[in-house]
């Protein structure tokens, strides 16, 4: 790391990258912000806001079942209590006897409660509330290498599969005379953001991830003219969002998570505005 380091002083000479955790976090918003644009992208064109949002509510429970399971490993009883709900969501959906956000809605607020009640037993919340905002400052050389296997992930994913994904949630009966298993595709998909959110939670926070994911690609949305422009322009505000986010959290002393969708809002009400002004 010293030589990357050594780098970002040469390429980056300012005053808040000088320390090692500053520049831990830079990179970090970088892998963030591109994973979180490709998947943002996906996510609001899918319209599976809600759904990314159930699972970091399910958080709370991943880490309040490891906890009773003796699962010292928060990251891995996330993970694993994100892809069981994930399934189970993906498997009532196929079986269409109930509205999609009515399921969702029932699992998001059923997790958050008994991840709550879990957790607060005897008092002991507090060591779990750094969870709710995150803190991007804290973040290792091993987690870092953790994000960029994700990105990778991402954008092979992404490579191989966004086509027919696009084609899948225009018209599955058209998806289905080109063997393409909508279903399946789906599942894949809907693993991937649970390992992503889970993954990121930590850094985030709870209460905005969701924000983070969708915000950067609904000002995407309203300035692109194809789906080329729109994962394009999703990335780059994301991208925007975190470093301008990292770089003013510093400055003005507040959190960094809060801070950088905050910028990101402010850049979709400025896409807001253009978009009224071109019509």
């Amino acid at each position: 790391m010293q030589n990357i380091y050594s780098f970002l002083n040469f390429i980056l000479p300012f005053e808040w990258l000088s320390y090692d955790f500053m520049k831990n976090a830079f990179i970090a918003t970088i892998f963030i912000g591109i994973l979180f644009g490709f998947l943002g992208s996906m996510v609001v064109n899918n319209k599976m806001a809600f759904f990314s949002e159930a699972l970091g509510h399910s958080a709370l429970t991943g880490i309040g079942l490891g906890v009773i399971l003796g699962i010292s490993d928060h990251l891995s009883s996330m993970i694993i209590f994100a892809i069981f709900m994930s399934v189970v969501i993906w498997w009532l959906e196929k079986q269409q006897k109930m509205a999609t956000d009515t399921i969702i809605g029932v699992f998001s607020s059923t997790a958050i409660a008994l991840g709550l009640v879990l957790l607060s037993r005897g008092g002991n919340f507090n060591k779990y509330s750094n969870y709710l905002i995150g803190d991007i400052l804290s973040i290792t050389p091993n987690e870092l290498l953790l994000l960029l296997i994700m990105l990778v992930v991402i954008i092979v994913f992404w490579s191989l599969f966004f086509n027919r994904f696009i084609l899948s949630s225009l018209n599955t009966s058209i998806a289905r005379s080109r063997k393409i298993n909508s279903d399946i595709l789906k599942l894949v998909f809907i693993l991937i953001i649970a390992i992503v959110v889970m993954i990121s939670i930590k850094w985030v926070g709870i209460l905005i991830i969701n924000s983070l994911l969708i915000l950067p690609a609904a000002t995407a949305r309203n300035i692109s003219k194809n789906m080329r422009q729109y994962t394009l322009f999703s990335i780059i505000f994301s991208l925007a969002s975190c470093v301008i986010g990292l770089i003013s959290s510093y400055y003005i002393e507040t959190a960094t998570g809060a801070t950088i969708v905050l910028i990101s809002s402010i850049f979709f009400v400025l896409s807001l505005i253009g978009l009224k002004n071109r019509d």
